[in-house]
């Protein structure tokens, strides 16, 4: 029995989720990302990307591209209940779900027939079933292996589906120019041209031994198999969160002591807010200092007992921030991470650090906004 591989990639996701959410907002160029002077975009709408925005750009390109786009800031915990959606109705039809990011998945159907009909059946449903369920667009590709269900949703986009049997792979993928296939870069890419190689079927021509001369034995033997369509590579089920983190670029570097010391705050806050969302614990707080020089500094600890309290992991990130000096450079970026996550069950009841003030923050946080809730410098709650 050949193997049967679903990608699901939902299209523009941030910007669509926002677009959902805001109707006026449909039909618009809508960016989402960091929106200080030093920040990047995370996604923009089809819209947006006519006038050549991309993900990864700097937002003040996007700007200057774009001067009259909407540019929003992302809101993550919005994204991942949606994610949460999309991914309930992909288990319904195998356990073999590898999620990549928020908005995009590989499902193993190989095996699945008796129970749901044919892949490609499944495939159409899926492609039906998330825009009906959320109102959101996806891109579906289904293939024998992750590599071509990848290539395949990724040339159907916006909202299509492409399906590649066994059989259809070379001739789907022959015509394509090689930066479609993993691993070719810019770089690589760049050096197949000087080469003469600009697709697929080019690189799948040319001599295996002349690859392994250029790009070395390992990368020249894995350029083969991929221009033939080859990746063994399984789907990998979710496995738990290891870790979660929230950083900011500041578009001024920070020298005031209490002014780094309340932006701590404030990222400490947001991750016990998206623990307790996810329904996390965490054992290890770190922080992440970047000087105005660039240099970036880490320091972590481990906590005592697992925690979502948000007053303990704040307290925890400043007892950090002490451990380093320099603050006289300013500090162009600041961030807050946990590490070390089990599932939240029992929480142990701390005497200075109530749980009801805890969860009492978020829930204020959550009704009204980030900024509706600070910690003080003695760690109580200010409006």
């Amino acid at each position: 029995m050949g193997r049967w591989i679903l990608h699901v990639d939902m299209d523009a996701f941030y910007a669509s989720v926002e677009q959902l959410d805001n109707p006026g907002l449909r039909g618009k160029p809508v960016i989402v990302g960091g929106l200080g002077p030093r920040g990047v975009v995370a996604t923009a709408s089809y819209e947006a990307r006519r006038f050549g925005v991309r993900s990864a750009m700097p937002m003040a390109k996007a700007r200057a591209l774009c001067p009259h786009g909407i540019f929003l800031p992302p809101r993550f915990d919005r994204y991942a209940e949606v994610a949460d959606r999309i991914r309930k109705i992909l288990y319904e039809y195998t356990p073999l779900v590898e999620p990549i990011s928020l908005d995009e998945a590989f499902l193993d159907l190989t095996g699945t027939e008796r129970l749901h009909g044919s892949p490609a059946r499944v495939a159409r449903e899926i492609h039906r079933r998330i825009p009906q369920e959320t109102g959101l667009s996806c891109s579906v590709g289904l293939g024998p292996n992750k590599l071509v269900a990848k290539v395949a949703s990724d040339r159907a986009k916006p909202g299509g589906l492409s399906i590649v049997p066994p059989e259809g792979v070379q001739g789907f993928l022959d015509p394509l120019p090689v930066e479609v296939l993993w691993g070719i870069g810019p770089v690589t890419a760049g050096r197949l041209r000087s080469f003469g190689i600009r697709t697929v079927r080019d690189l799948r021509e040319t001599d295996p031994g002349l690859l392994s001369a250029w790009f070395g034995p390992r990368v020249g033997a894995q350029l083969s198999r991929l221009a033939r369509g080859i990746d063994e590579s399984p789907v990998v089920p979710e496995r738990e969160a290891k870790s979660l983190s929230q950083e900011r670029t500041f578009p001024v570097d920070l020298h005031d002591p209490q002014a780094i010391r309340a932006e701590v705050r404030k990222l400490a806050l947001a991750v016990a807010d998206r623990l307790h969302a996810q329904g996390y614990l965490a054992r290890l707080v770190r922080i992440k200092v970047r000087f105005a020089c660039f240099a970036t500094h880490t320091r972590q600890m481990r906590l005592p007992e697992p925690t979502d309290n948000a007053v303990l992991i704040a307290e925890a990130a400043l007892a950090l921030l002490t451990r380093l000096s320099g603050w006289e450079e300013g500090v162009r970026l600041l961030g807050v991470g946990v590490g070390e996550l089990v599932p939240a069950g029992f929480r142990t009841l701390h005497l200075f650090a109530p749980e009801e003030l805890s969860h009492t923050i978020l829930k204020l946080r959550r009704k009204f906004g980030a900024d509706a809730v600070t910690l003080g410098p003695d760690g109580d709650a200010v409006r």
